[in-house]
């Protein structure tokens, strides 16, 4: 896929605690969403889950949320949909990536 000029791309990450299947694999969950620049419109994510329907899952949850303004809201999603073991780690890493994209909007 080609993305737009007016988007970038932003990785948030977590610990994940020894007992999920994702500590066998790597050390750090990651989220890498691209969104638009100004808006903050989440267009595409990806995912280090074990499983690709688990990365899916994620990704169908977040596309079309504003990083920026709807973290609540997709926090609260996540809480209600995903129960995987990771949900904390999920969270967490998407909040890092908030932060990081705030930093870069408030330059």
């Amino acid at each position: 896929m080609i993305y737009p000029e007016n988007t970038i791309y932003i990785t948030g990450t977590a610990k994940v605690s020894s007992n999920d299947p994702i500590s066998a694999m790597f050390d750090m969950f990651f989220v890498g969403i691209i969104l638009e620049k100004e808006s903050g419109k989440i267009i595409d994510v990806t995912c280090n889950m074990v499983r690709d329907m688990t990365s899916d899952f994620i990704k169908s949850i977040l596309l079309d949320y504003k990083l920026s303004d709807d973290i609540e809201l997709i926090a609260g999603e996540i809480k209600d949909r995903f129960q995987g073991i990771a949900q904390k780690a999920v969270i967490a890493a998407i909040k890092d990536a908030r932060n990081k994209y705030m930093m870069l909007k408030s330059n």
